[in-house]
């Protein structure tokens, strides 16, 4: 079995690689700059870019399963599972958002370069078998969001206190991820992944202060004030402008969640403190972000 991995140095395609390396599956992984992925040796790296699946023709030679994340494949989702298809590819994974039927313009990901629809659309039109994979929050924003207030003091000063997310860990994603390709449980259906609690931004900071034995402090501050501030530090406008109107959409109202986790992997979904336990260092050691 031969398993080709578009972002696998990504959140969850760097823990995916590992899952199927283990699994005993051939992984392939596709990289801009495959001298600099880092990847694990029995890896095996190829130069390409699956946004320009021409690039990627050769090395869906002879895969059996493609993994395919929105982020990596950007609008050319349809075009490269077309040339799976054509390569002999009998299986597509979509990595997708829960959020995927929201109005793309309030889809703030998308700004980022996800193409969660476009993939998952792409996977389940390619006349193979496929599954998609719809992802609520990753707990790992949480770490953009907020870890260098948490690395300097005790106060985390953010938007929108009673915003909820179900924030799911990267590991359960890779683990389905891993499921969907390796075997035929999910074949077929779009599974909602999220974590097991629905959380208010307030309650996230509170568990991270819990796990890290910290007395955290969640101080709203105005969305503007916010918004300039995240533009100043990088993050496009229109990402932000979608990201606030989201938060003022939803505030307030618990985010829905899914055992589908559970019911995949045959054990419940990982809570946000072992994310948090996982992830401690992100939030104490200023060397993990040098």
């Amino acid at each position: 079995m031969v398993i080709l991995v578009t972002g696998a140095t990504g959140t969850v395609g760097r823990p995916l690689v590992d899952l199927l390396r283990v699994a005993g599956a051939h992984v392939r992984a596709v990289s801009r700059d495959a001298a600099a992925a880092g990847l694990p040796a029995g890896v095996e790296v190829v130069d390409g870019d699956p946004a320009r699946p021409d690039t990627v023709a050769e090395a869906l030679d002879g895969v059996t399963s493609l993994f395919l994340h929105p982020r990596a494949v950007g609008d050319a989702a349809a075009e490269l599972a077309d040339l799976a298809r054509r390569r002999g590819v009998r299986r597509i994974v979509a990595l997708s958002a829960t959020n995927v039927d929201d109005d793309p313009s309030e889809q703030p990901s998308r700004y980022a370069g996800d193409r969660n629809r476009e993939a998952e659309d792409a996977a389940a039109g390619s006349g193979l078998e496929w599954t998609g994979l719809r992802a609520s929050f990753f707990a790992a924003n949480t770490i953009a969001m907020w870890g260098a207030q948490i690395r300097r003091g005790d106060v985390v000063r953010y938007v929108y206190p009673h915003h909820s997310e179900a924030p799911v860990h990267q590991q359960d994603l890779a683990s389905v991820a891993a499921r969907a390709l390796l075997t035929d449980d999910v074949v077929g259906r779009r599974v909602e992944l999220t974590g097991p609690q629905s959380l208010t931004h307030a309650e996230m900071a509170g568990v991270i202060g819990d796990v890290l034995g910290r007395p955290l402090r969640y101080e709203a501050r105005p969305p503007r004030e916010v918004a300039e501030h995240l533009v100043a530090h990088g993050l496009p406008e229109p990402f932000v402008g979608a990201l606030m109107a989201r938060y003022e959409r939803l505030a307030g109202a618990p985010q829905p969640t899914s055992d589908d986790v559970e019911k995949i992997l045959g054990r419940p979904a990982r809570t946000f403190g072992q994310w948090v336990a996982d992830h401690a260092a992100a939030f104490t050691d200023e060397r993990e972000h040098r």
